[in-house]
């Protein structure tokens, strides 16, 4: 946010444990998931019957019906009924992006406080029929009497039109999936197997810590007989990572994302509360960190570039705006969709090359301190319901930063459609 502009307060997050899908929460559904954790966010924030500027609420995959999810989650929330919504989808970077429309409109002046979340599920999915039964039933609601309705409903009809379809993960431009995507750009930057496994080690281990040491007390509410994410193996160990087959490229010999080193198919919602100090201090609240900057890339994945390398060429640009270096940060919150990802983002900062002809720098952006990236674990850990995972990284820095007293926090989360979503954290 430049200097003419209000600060944007971030107050404070919640969400729900994460988990495998078909699970604990396979018959909640999003409009579940989505009442409890703005539920929990009231609770927390004592915002029963509060008229909020705006809530923003997204979901990646979401029944028909739910096309106005988050106006529905807010009438069941306990907020005020006259506080408006917008439902949005930005991939894996929803929730992040629902801060920044959020936070536009704070520094703006429109409004005073709002909510940003995400909720998405695997388990309840929209199942549609194929284009043949679908155009035929349409004609048959067309038809204008009883027997043209019959006719029209059999006539060419087969039984195969008759078979569901269920939503897919390929990209539609490639017909290839994420995971055979992050395959390329690991066998491009040159990113081993036991560099992936010994980092999603890391991220239990990390998790694991976290959850002992009560950080996420505040952070994760109960839910169906949930206290921790499910996808959380503190036991785990760098053989059992290394026992697991390929998950992608399964043919080669050459495959080096499993399904230990890559996120699985998730169900949670996450949500966090931003406002100005003004609106904070007169509901007996306070800020724990600022939003200082984000940034919104895409790279051509159609043509040729890695299909999650946005945020390498988002990050930068915001750095360049705000006169910031790589290095000028205490934490730095890198989604772990695969662990491919996280070290092929790694490596082009530091690559002279990709920085010069990709980005346009005279030098590298450099390294980082590997002590200082997802010190509490991330979403190879936690798990990864699309919608959810900004959300969910926004609150658990913004606690970071309140705990150090200050400093500064870059995030960064990669998304489907060779998008990247990136922000800035301060206190």
């Amino acid at each position: 946010m430049d200097n003419s502009q209000r600060r944007v307060g971030v107050i404070g997050g919640v969400r729900i444990p994460f988990c495998r899908n078909n699970t604990a929460y396979a018959e909640v559904g999003n409009f579940g998931m989505s009442v409890k954790v703005l539920g929990a966010l009231v609770e927390r924030f004592g915002l029963h019957g509060v008229e909020l500027g705006e809530v923003a609420l997204g979901s990646v995959i979401r029944l028909s019906s739910e096309w106005n999810l988050a106006r529905e989650a807010v009438l069941s929330s306990g907020l005020a009924p006259t506080t408006p919504a917008i439902t949005t989808a930005r991939a894996c970077g929803t929730s992040l992006d629902n801060a920044i429309i959020v936070a536009n409109k704070i520094a703006a002046g429109q409004i005073e406080a709002g909510i940003a979340a995400g909720s998405d599920t695997t388990s309840d999915v929209p199942i549609v029929y194929g284009e043949r039964l679908r155009k035929r039933l349409l004609a048959v609601n067309r038809a204008k009497t009883p027997l043209d309705k019959l006719k029209t409903a059999f006539r060419g009809f087969s039984f195969g039109e008759l078979k569901p379809a269920f939503p897919g993960v390929a990209e539609p431009r490639t017909g290839m999936s994420m995971g055979d995507h992050c395959e390329k750009m690991a066998r491009e930057w040159h990113i081993a197997r036991r560099a992936q496994d010994e980092l999603a080690l890391e991220s239990h281990r990390k998790l694991a810590a976290a959850y002992d040491t009560g950080f996420f007390d505040d952070l994760v509410v109960p839910f169906r007989g949930l206290k921790r994410d499910g996808f959380l193996r503190p036991d785990t160990t760098l053989e059992k990572l290394a026992a697991l087959k390929p998950a992608f490229d399964k043919s080669s010999g050459h495959g080096t994302l499993t399904a230990g080193n890559s996120t699985g198919l998730s169900d949670g919602a996450a949500a966090v509360l931003l406002g100005t100090e003004a609106w904070a201090g007169a509901h007996g609240l306070a800020v724990q960190a600022w939003l200082r900057d984000a940034e919104v890339a895409a790279v051509d994945f159609v043509r040729g570039e890695g299909l999650l390398m946005a945020p390498t060429v988002a990050v930068p640009r915001m750095l360049a705006r705000q006169g910031l270096s790589l290095q000028d940060f205490d934490y730095y919150e890198i989604h772990e969709a695969f662990a491919a990802q996280v070290l092929c983002t790694l490596r082009a900062w530091e690559s002279a090359d990709y920085c010069r002809q990709r980005l346009g720098l005279d030098a590298p952006l450099g390294s980082i301190d590997p002590a200082k990236l997802n010190v509490h674990g991330s979403s190879l850990a936690t798990g990864h319901p699309f919608a959810a995972t900004g959300a969910r990284i926004i609150a658990s820095l913004a606690k970071l930063l309140l705990q150090r007293g200050s400093g500064r926090g870059l995030i960064s989360i990669c998304t489907a459609g060779g998008m990247g979503v990136t922000a800035i954290l301060e206190r």
